[in-house]
């Protein structure tokens, strides 16, 4: 049956997958607290202004991406697209502009419905920070490093390349705007349909286009850098000087865009070659004007998101899984006894596998299939002689001892 099977865009988190989610997920909030960011966790779905304000009614994401509903008391709701918003929500919901600077982590899955393909998902999983109520060029340098040790701890940095560039001020913006529409217009009509719909509504957005006549159009369209007022350039400039006293090494590229209307200025994005066509491994900017945007104070603000999907198909191993203790007992007798053993020694702290059934032979391979790092034989008459058998499944080698120092001598197997 078809609907048995995971809706399109989406996949099971088996095991084996699940661990290199966790030790992602783990890492990028350790190095976070590193630089004194604390965790948030907001919720999957938020009244749909929440993005449709944010995002930008003509961006993708809005007009296409989105996975919006009606719940049963008439609200407009959405899965959440992203997460700076929510964040944004949440500071602005709770007061928290008392506390800034507030420097946030999360994690968590996200929603678009986008074209399925290796390295995307309708359902799909991000780390991120956000740094807000810091306006200066020395948080932008901070995320950035922040970015840059938790994909080296994550031993995918050499795989990847970190663009950056200027998006500018408003008034840069707003002069590039101009110029962009004027060269564009020349082409109208050589133009993809959701270009020509982009002149017209966003034509900033075109610079992300993946169609190849766009691609080659924009070839000689005019650059966003040569636009930027004095004040973006100043502040481009600290940033990268700042990167360059950290040994951060970047390439300028001056079409990169960010697909959102509330960045300005720094914008970047560590990219690879090794998932194909999805090349984005981790990307961010600053938005200075969200907050206000969505009703709160004046805020400055950046950040960034990283992909965990597209991360764990770069890790070079898998995490290895907690080898457990297996407890074997050989006739049916022996069970309660194991039962309590197992108890006893998983409130210890132990990782405990307790076979259901089969014979001694059938037990011991199911250790060996779990990579069991040590057995624990019980028989009946050792039993009644407060004995069990200790066997290191890794050397073979195994002995009788007594289950008052058994505990003791588990610890080498901890």
């Amino acid at each position: 049956m078809s609907s048995l099977q995971p809706v399109r865009g989406t996949h099971d988190i088996l095991p084996e997958e699940i661990r290199r989610h966790r030790h992602i997920c783990g890492t990028g909030r350790r190095v976070a607290e590193l630089y004194g960011y604390q965790e948030f966790a907001t919720p999957i779905f938020e009244f749909s202004e929440v993005f449709t304000h944010t995002l930008g009614v003509s961006s993708d994401i809005v007009t296409k991406e989105m996975y919006s509903f009606v719940d049963r008391n008439g609200d407009e709701l959405t899965l959440r697209p992203e997460g700076t918003a929510g964040i944004v929500r949440a500071l602005i919901a709770g007061g928290l502009s008392q506390h800034l600077p507030l420097k946030v982590f999360y994690q968590g899955p996200m929603f678009r419905h986008e074209r399925p393909q290796k390295g995307r998902l309708r359902q799909f999983h991000q780390i991120g920070v956000e740094l807000l109520g810091v306006g200066e060029s020395t948080g932008d340098i901070e995320i950035i490093a922040l970015a840059e040790q938790t994909l080296a701890e994550l031993g995918v940095l050499k795989a990847t390349v970190l663009e950056l560039n200027s998006v500018g001020d408003i008034e840069s913006r707003t002069a590039f705007r101009k110029a962009l529409v004027e060269y564009l217009d020349g082409y109208r009509k050589e133009l993809s349909e959701d270009s020509r719909t982009r002149l017209d509504r966003n034509p900033l957005r075109i610079l992300d286009s993946k169609d190849k006549k766009d691609k080659k159009i924009l070839e000689k369209a005019p650059l966003l850098p040569d636009y930027l007022s004095a004040e973006s350039k100043e502040a481009f400039s600290t940033i990268c000087v700042g990167l360059d006293d950290l040994g951060i090494t970047y390439q300028h590229n001056p079409r990169l865009v960010r697909g959102l209307d509330y960045y300005c200025h720094t914008t970047f994005e560590f990219t690879t070659k090794a998932l194909g066509a999805q090349a984005t491994v981790l990307a961010g900017g600053r938005y200075d004007g969200l907050v206000a945007a969505m009703g709160g104070p004046e805020t400055p603000g950046t950040g960034w998101a990283a992909g965990v999907d597209r991360i764990a198909m770069m890790l070079e191993s898998t995490p290895k899984a907690i080898r457990p203790i297996a407890i074997v007992p050989v006739s049916r007798n022996a069970e309660p006894e194991a039962v309590h053993l197992a108890q006893e020694l998983r409130q210890e702290g132990y990782a405990i596998d307790l076979g259901y059934r089969g014979n001694l032979s059938k037990r011991l391979k199911r250790a060996n299939k779990l990579s069991a790092v040590a057995a624990i034989i019980l028989g009946e008459d050792e039993i009644a002689k407060g004995l069990v058998t200790l066997r290191d499944l890794d050397t073979g080698e195994q002995e009788s001892i007594s289950l008052k120092t058994l505990k003791q001598r588990l610890s080498n197997f901890r």
